[in-house]
């Protein structure tokens, strides 16, 4: 979208989180609604990687985003480490909790939690997750009708893999799936799932085969297919869905296989045919690393990472998106 364009259908509005922050650089935001407030969280520090990195919390009150604060350092005993990739989560009846990694890299970092039982205000002291459970690896888990959470994970350390990890009693104790993808074929990450109206499960990943991919479960997320590429674009950039009350399914990613401009928005009845919904950001730059959550009143709100100097914040009507046919996969100008 360009500078000075009218809005294009569906988008309400766009404002940064922060104008200014104790940090120069940020990514990986995460998003989630308590008590009728939002709440994001991302790392920040001098760069991705450095030490100082930590994770940064803000709140809005329905008015404003409040400054942003450290809520969770790589400190561990004697050493510091980079953190990375935070994600909320509120199982029902349950503590918000921030999944976050803390390691030298995506190659050898470890899962680790804080809680808080009053929406974010404090938070108890960071928890590390059982030897070989990583938590939501970049998006946030589902909760199904039964009560079980499928949380979408990765590792990196020998090639990229994806597997999940199910929780029976609300998080407190979890299982973890087998490794689903194969490096040689798909080298694949960071899941996000959406929820169809028959059961069954979808997880959408990024790739590096310049193509989003996908699996399906239809046993409550046990058991995933094989990957296969999907008619959507990736250049090996993080990507975030959410399926929506109404049933239909909304995907955040970069529309290109090169570099992570544009940032786009889709929409899928089936979760297979895609639908143009709208631009988010279509100037030069970084527009990466997306959040999307569908909130109570029924609007859906997006973050991402604005040029790794701040996290930008949409809020848009699903309403009132115009989607459009993408033939051959092309993006239609008109929906810009």
């Amino acid at each position: 979208m360009l500078a000075g364009a009218a809005a294009p259908a569906g988008l309400l509005k766009r404002e940064f989180i922060y104008e200014r922050a104790p940090f120069p650089e940020c990514h990986a935001s995460t998003i989630c609604e308590v008590n009728g407030q939002l709440l994001a969280a991302w790392f920040g520090g001098t760069r991705e990687k450095d030490k100082d990195v930590e994770i940064w919390v803000s709140r809005h009150d329905g008015v404003k985003w409040s400054a942003p604060v450290s809520v969770a350092t790589g400190i561990d005993g004697d050493k510091r480490f980079p953190s990375w990739n935070p994600v909320l989560f509120q199982a029902k009846n349950e503590p918000l909790t921030l999944f976050y990694k803390i390691g030298p890299s995506p190659d050898t970092w470890w899962g680790m939690k804080i809680a808080s039982a009053n929406g974010g205000a404090t938070w108890n002291s960071p928890a590390r997750l059982p030897e070989g459970i990583f938590g939501p690896i970049k998006n946030k888990p589902v909760q199904l009708a039964g009560g079980e959470i499928i949380s979408g994970s990765s590792t990196e350390h020998d090639g990229w893999r994806v597997h999940f990890e199910r929780s029976a009693d609300n998080g407190k104790t979890w299982e973890r799936t087998q490794t689903i993808s194969d490096p040689k074929q798909f080298g694949a990450i960071q899941p996000t799932i959406l929820i169809h109206t028959n059961g069954a499960l979808q997880a959408l990943c990024r790739s590096k085969k310049q193509r989003i991919v996908e699996t399906w479960s239809r046993d409550g997320g046990r058991t995933w297919s094989d990957l296969e590429a999907t008619s959507l674009p990736n250049p090996n950039s993080g990507i975030d869905a959410v399926t929506l009350r109404d049933g239909r399914h909304l995907v955040i990613y970069n529309h290109t296989t090169r570099g992570r401009s544009p940032l786009n928005l889709a929409a899928s009845r089936d979760g297979k045919t895609w639908q143009a919904a709208l631009v988010l950001e279509n100037e030069s730059g970084e527009y990466s690393y997306p959040a999307i959550i569908q909130t109570s009143d029924g609007l859906v709100h997006l973050t991402y990472t604005w040029k790794r100097q701040r996290v930008k914040h949409a809020v848009i009507d699903p309403a009132t998106l115009e989607p459009r046919d993408m033939p051959n996969g092309a993006w239609p100008k008109s929906s810009e």
